[in-house]
């Protein structure tokens, strides 16, 4: 995929969903893998040419595993002339050491977006750009439905009161797949996750089922995205058209 269509996709979410206004300074959560990393370089390039006028700042929580090398990605935003916060914690010893959770996603997740959130107001940031794409958005309302037994997902926009934070996702009109293209045609700094639940989660299960259900049955998962867009779902009404 073309970095111009990674830009289509997404400003149709931001217009779609009023994701941003002028002067707005928003933080991009860069894990370091392939979602927010592409979602670093639309949110790069939509500065230069989008009507109302925003600031970037890249954000990463080092969760203290000891191995995460950002030397790429440093240099990325260097590139871009993007200011950059490393975050360092020691959430992975707590959580997989001192805790030694069976099942520790849950609190990591947890943990790790406090410390985000608190960076993100540190540097003067009023928004904060999550890369959760459209194969999240359906995984997200398979998990709620089979292990929760509701229909929900999260929305593309969330206003955080405790935290005065306004939470947007631009990329949930892109498929797992064009995310994938794109970084492999742009050579992207991908940083593999040196987490050792990556790959074993309750999510992981979700996204193989899903995956083996729309083989069987072509078209499926955008048929869940569509069902998603024109449910009653709080914050997923629009303004734009259909997609």
């Amino acid at each position: 995929m073309k970095l111009q269509q990674v830009y289509s996709y997404v400003r149709k979410a931001i217009d779609d969903y009023h994701m941003i206004e002028e002067g707005d300074k928003i933080a991009v959560g860069i894990s370091g893998g392939k979602d927010s990393l592409t979602l670093l370089y639309a949110l790069h390039g939509l500065t230069r040419f989008y009507p109302m006028h925003f600031q970037i700042h890249a954000v990463t929580v080092d969760l203290g595993f000891g191995n995460l090398n950002l030397d790429g990605i440093r240099e990325l935003c260097r590139s871009m002339d993007v200011e950059y916060t490393v975050v360092e914690t020691d959430i992975a010893p707590i959580v997989f050491e001192e805790r030694a959770e069976s099942n520790p996603c849950s609190l990591c997740a947890k943990m790790r977006k406090g410390a985000l959130n608190q960076a993100i107001k540190e540097v003067g940031c009023n928004k904060v750009a999550y890369a959760h794409h459209k194969d999240d958005v359906v995984e997200t309302m398979l998990m709620s439905l089979i292990f929760e037994g509701r229909f929900h997902t999260f929305s593309p926009v969330t206003y955080l009161d405790r935290m005065d934070l306004t939470v947007i996702r631009p990329l949930i009109y892109m498929n797992e797949a064009d995310v994938i293209g794109f970084v492999n045609k742009y050579h992207v700094p991908v940083v593999k996750s040196p987490c050792p639940a990556d790959g074993h989660t309750k999510r992981e299960y979700i996204k193989n089922l899903l995956r083996d259900i729309n083989h069987e049955t072509p078209g499926v998962k955008e048929r869940m995205f569509t069902a998603i867009r024109n449910g009653k779902e709080k914050g997923w009404e629009c303004s734009g058209g259909t997609q």
